[in-house]
């Protein structure tokens, strides 16, 4: 109880300057100056939906994740209204393009008492979906007053932030405690949880293997491919700071086949402008996926500067790096590019995708580099091979399906909780 009361009392004392950070952060990404006062738990229109499943998605690969949760949901029970927040401007404007008026979209509120109240007494949700790890005490503790159920939904709760979680463990056991339940990805994640106070953990598997490229994605692929010009592409996506002068030095060295071409994604939109300024330094001739100017050889990297296309970026490659993961910030979503029947490549470290990552590289589904010079080094060999690229796309095929079904699994478990909530 102290604990907790320490923790909302630094909430109280930041409250003032939050609305000058997301002014600040608008600078680069103009979304975390829209509706702000939602923030708060202030809203312009009252909300009369009487059958809400409420589900979040803190940013944009929680909110790539739950695509087919929320079809099934809309599938399954379609006089239901689904309720999607977030709190990155990315995860917005990803569910924005992904779903548009199919679902409610909000931020949500900060973790302060009179804001969550406020959420929760607007959109009186029947049942919230909480997606992987995301989790707000004052929010959960309020929801579990106004028995609202929460639920933490394809969860994975690494060995680092498991320990983590322990060194904070009167804020966090009663906050574990207080969930309806956990639907863990995998049964070490359980045991982690489990550990931690956790109750009612059932492991449903990695719904990311049961997202399916949208068909928009693939026309855009095949946009981007005419725009290539059928040159060799190699897509470094979802490259996190640091990250991306390590990949350009590593580029300058070397020995790529002929014409090749590297497409930089940045995994945040605020990074664009330094990754730009970056081949700048370095005198490398680039074009940015926002302009399309016509593409000359000349032209040796194109800056991914757009949002919410990262299937498309995959669609279009002939092999993939998935970043995050040279430096020790534990990687990116690798299920995609391998889903996408791309060669794939990860770094060392990867702790956040522990599990997908070694299946993956056991399967031969993807292969794991040291630095960013073997990145490039393994990307060209593999551009030179055609035989070994269509050896693995096969072998990504097979390691897909043999995981695929967990949003069925996640569904027949939440339904019966679905249902009860309703009937309480």
């Amino acid at each position: 109880m102290i604990v907790h009361r320490a923790y909302t009392l630094l909430w109280w004392l930041a409250l003032p300057w939050l609305p000058l950070r997301l002014w600040l952060r608008g600078r680069r990404e103009p979304g975390y100056r829209d509706a702000i006062a939602e923030r708060f738990g202030r809203y312009d229109k009252p909300f009369r939906a009487t059958d809400v499943v409420w589900i979040h998605a803190v940013s944009l690969g929680e909110t790539r994740a739950a695509v087919p949760l929320v079809e099934r949901i809309a599938r399954e029970r379609a006089a239901t209204t689904i309720l999607l927040t977030h709190m990155t401007a990315s995860g917005r404007e990803a569910g924005r393009t992904l779903f548009g008026e199919r679902v409610v979209q909000a931020w949500l509120p900060y973790d302060v008492p009179f804001a969550v109240e406020r959420f929760l007494a607007h959109f009186r949700p029947r049942v919230g979906l909480l997606m992987e790890t995301e989790l707000w005490p004052n929010i959960v503790h309020a929801a579990a007053r106004r028995g609202v159920p929460l639920f933490l939904v394809n969860a994975r709760l690494s060995e680092r932030s498991a320990r983590g979680y322990a060194r904070v463990a009167p804020l966090a056991t009663p906050l574990l405690r207080a969930l309806a339940g956990v639907a863990a990805q995998t049964s070490d994640d359980r045991a982690r949880f489990e550990a931690l106070g956790a109750h009612d953990v059932a492991v449903t598997g990695n719904v990311k293997f049961d997202v399916a490229m949208p068909d928009a994605m693939r026309e855009r692929a095949h946009a981007l491919r005419a725009w290539y010009r059928e040159r060799p592409v190699i897509v470094l996506a979802s490259t996190r700071d640091g990250e991306e002068k390590l990949l350009v030095d590593a580029l300058v060295r070397a020995p790529l086949p002929a014409r090749t071409l590297v497409v930089i994604v940045p995994r945040h939109p605020q990074r664009f402008a330094d990754v730009a300024a970056l081949l700048e330094a370095r005198g490398i001739e680039f074009a940015r996926r926002s302009d399309m100017r016509p593409m000359t050889d000349d032209v040796r990297v194109v800056l991914g500067d757009s949002m919410g296309e990262m299937f498309a970026y995959y669609a279009a490659a002939d092999v993939a790096f998935v970043g995050g993961s040279l430096l020790p910030l534990g990687g990116q979503n690798l299920i995609e590019p391998i889903a996408a029947g791309v060669p794939t490549l990860i770094g060392p470290h990867t702790f956040n995708f522990a599990q997908p990552s070694e299946a993956a590289v056991a399967a031969g589904a993807a292969v794991r580099v040291r630095d960013a010079d073997e990145v490039l080094s393994v990307a060209g060999r593999l551009l030179r091979d055609a035989d070994e690229r269509a050896r693995m796309r096969l072998r990504a095929s097979k390691f897909i399906a043999a995981h695929q079904g967990a949003v069925d699994r996640l569904w027949a478990w939440l339904l019966p909780q679905i249902s009860r909530a309703g009937a309480d």
